[in-house]
């Protein structure tokens, strides 16, 4: 394959129905096979976002994905980014930076214009690559929203791909609804439509046959691969992944780590590292669950501190914080979680909700003032002796009145810089950073982990983890092993070509 490239789209029946996943195993497989990939979603509405090595601003499934591929993540495999900052509002990014805020009549409004900017960028990305494997965003056949659609069979035509359907049987009901999506469609859209894909099936193959013989004559499209239901490490993406999320401890394991679930939480995925190590059972903490005494109390990031504020004290989970705290376990506040741990909250501009000043938990001597401007960069910083890498994405400033900081950032965006991050406790139990990402940096988590080993009494591990990038490595060529097994790999160079 040369000069422009060939594209292939997943659309699904509906949403988690395994559509990220299923691009991100693709584009592992076409990178196998030599080909030069690359993903793309047009739009997508999460709060799970990332930052690039030009500062932009990405949704964190086209990051997975890109990983998948072998290539760094580049904004433009994401035109659209939402970021809900209310029930109403979004934030709305196009190609990495932040346009405004939107509530959704207005988006529907705005959408026309983007067409032509997000068929620009994706025309520019098909000249670089041999593959662009594109994701669709919830079903195609949204009929009340199909009229102005730019995410899935509107960016189908656009790109002019081919569509593979994916339907999740795990949920039930998974013929009617290829039959229900497929027939909602317009007869060109349904055109379009070259094979479908039935994800995390189980049981016997054999007692699938017929259904899937009479669901190609109904819709005359051809099933290509049935891939069954399979448990790899591997993030995902949206809010409805945090329904599957575990709520208990899991007493086999050595070390309880808890997050707080805060209503407005963002970035959840930075906690997924910590499911790679031998002795960590991790579980999420939500309004009216046990709390118990975790060895270690984490509070993520938020699209909403000051509202997240409010959660924390109606639900009464500021109450359990600062009990664990005056237990004296290790407590870490990730961006808005650690603007959470400090004495005041102050949004005098209205940036994020008309409640002015808040007081926080007030375990760190900090205050976080909100202002418009947003703080996007890639950074390097040493913590000790370690350095490590991650990345911030806030509207707030904080001012540290305790002089104990958590890290010295050496680099923002590829610049070598100087300047402090974060707050620690004097006694070492509170931390908080703005950087997202910590977590990830091996070396770094590990002695974080063996120091709370000591504390309970436990001997150290060695640092036997092997690199988080290598651990994904590895869950990314399963998943391409997985995928390969189950489908008609001729069948969709085919449908490509």
């Amino acid at each position: 394959m040369s000069g422009m490239g060939k594209s292939l789209m997943i659309q699904g029946t509906a949403s988690d129905s395994g559509k990220s996943i299923l691009v991100a195993g693709l584009c592992r497989i076409f990178h196998q096979d030599g080909l030069k990939v690359m993903p793309f979603k047009s739009q997508n509405m999460a709060l799970n976002s990332y930052i690039t090595m030009q500062g932009k601003e990405m949704g964190r499934a086209q990051v997975f994905q890109a990983e998948a591929a072998g290539i760094e993540p580049d904004a433009r495999m994401n035109p659209v980014l939402l970021k809900p900052t209310s029930d109403r509002k979004s934030q709305v990014i196009f190609n990495g930076k932040v346009l405004c805020d939107m509530d959704a009549v207005e988006y529907h409004e705005f959408k026309p214009q983007l067409i032509e900017r997000i068929s620009d960028l994706y025309q520019e990305l098909l000249k670089e690559n041999d593959v662009i494997v594109l994701e669709g965003a919830g079903s195609p056949a949204e009929i009340n929203l199909n009229s102005r659609d730019i995410a899935n069979m509107g960016m189908a035509k656009i790109a002019d791909a081919p569509v593979l359907l994916v339907a999740d049987i795990d949920k039930g009901g998974v013929f009617a609804s290829i039959y229900g999506t497929i027939h909602l469609l317009k007869p060109a859209e349904r055109e379009r439509i070259k094979g479908i894909i039935i994800n995390k099936f189980r049981g016997d193959i054999a007692l699938l046959d017929p259904g899937l013989k009479m669901i190609e004559d109904l819709t005359n499209v051809p099933v290509v691969g049935v891939i069954p239901y399979a448990q790899l490490n591997i993030e995902d993406e949206d809010s409805v992944a945090l329904s599957k999320v575990s709520r208990l401890y899991n007493t086999q394991k050595e070390l309880d780590v808890a997050v707080i679930g805060l209503s407005k939480m963002s970035n959840f995925t930075d906690f997924k590292s910590l499911e790679s190590e031998p002795d960590v059972s991790i579980r999420y903490v939500f309004p009216g669950d046990q709390l118990g005494s975790p060895d270690i109390l984490i509070l993520p990031g938020s699209k909403n501190t000051l509202e997240d504020c409010l959660y924390l004290k109606n639900s009464g989970l500021a109450k359990e914080i600062l009990r664990v705290r005056n237990e004296g376990k290790m407590i870490i506040g990730i961006c808005g979680g650690f603007q959470l741990l400090g004495k005041m909250l102050h949004d005098p501009n209205q940036i994020e909700s008309n409640h002015g000043s808040l007081q926080g938990l007030r375990l760190l001597n900090i205050e976080t003032y909100f202002e418009r401007e947003k703080t996007t960069t890639r950074v390097e910083a040493k913590v000790g002796e370690e350095t490590i890498s991650g990345y911030e994405i806030h509207m707030g400033r904080s001012e540290n009145h305790e002089q104990h900081y958590f890290a010295q950032i050496i680099s923002a965006n590829g610049k070598a810089v100087s300047r402090n991050d974060g707050a620690v406790s004097l006694d070492k139990r509170v931390l908080g950073t703005y950087l997202h990402g910590v977590f990830d940096n091996s070396t770094w988590r590990r002695k974080l982990l063996n120091q709370v080993r000591e504390s309970k009494g436990l001997s150290p591990i060695e640092n036997v983890t092997m690199p988080y990038s290598e651990y994904k490595n590895q869950e990314y060529d399963k998943l391409a092993d997985l995928i390969r097994e189950n489908i008609d790999l001729e069948k969709i160079y085919q449908i490509m070509n």
